[in-house]
């Protein structure tokens, strides 16, 4: 009798085991490969307009504003506003590759910056706002590169391409009121935006409407 019962339990559980491992193979198969992604890091003035800019940018995953490039670990806002610890504004980009280059978020990092400005950008001045490319390897380097001698060779603008190119550092992101602060604070923002002169200063270093 205990036979019996041993074999049906038998049975039972090979039958159970036959019936689920197809689902668990169908569900493993369903779940789609991740998207590669790619990082890039630019200090273009104050993170907030930068920020916005390569939001708008298709293909673009996602942006952090931080600070990059400094001595100081962890370092606050506070700290690196008074312009005493090296670091700069950065905006830290995830992009898809597949849809957009490097060369791209370069052209539409220079078309979002003054490139002539040195130690500053538009009405903040001092090195936290300094423009600088940040490159991530070697091959983000020779592109950076490339990309800064061409536009010194054809610009539409007077004056030397002072954008600076440095290896990227530790990236630290800034504290949680300034991610997405141009939504966040829109009234602020565009105020702060038009008093700085961003737009206009943009538009006559690259000769727009």
């Amino acid at each position: 009798m205990m036979y019996m019962i041993l074999k049906a339990i038998f049975r039972r559980t090979a039958l159970t085991l036959l019936l689920c491992t197809p689902v668990m193979v169908s569900a493993q198969a369903v779940n789609p490969p991740a998207t590669p992604t790619a990082i890039a890091t630019f200090g273009g003035g104050c993170f907030w307009c930068v920020e916005e800019a390569f939001d708008k940018v298709p293909g673009v995953i996602s942006t952090t504003s931080g600070y990059m490039g400094g001595t100081l670990k962890n370092p606050t806002y506070p700290q690196v506003s008074a312009g005493n610890t090296g670091h700069n504004e950065v905006v830290q980009v995830v992009y898809d590759p597949s849809k957009l280059t490097y060369a791209q978020l370069l052209d539409a990092f220079w078309r979002n910056i003054d490139p002539t400005q040195a130690n500053g950008q538009f009405c903040d001045h001092g090195s936290q706002y300094r423009s600088e490319i940040f490159v991530h390897d070697d091959a983000q380097r020779k592109a950076a590169e490339a990309s800064k001698a061409a536009l010194q060779k054809n610009k539409p603008f007077a004056g030397d391409v002072r954008t600076l190119i440095t290896r990227a550092g530790e990236f630290y992101a800034a504290e949680d009121y300034h991610q997405d602060y141009y939504k966040k604070n829109p009234i602020r923002y565009n105020y702060y935006k038009t008093a700085c002169g961003r737009q206009a200063r943009l538009q006559e270093v690259w000769k727009t409407q």
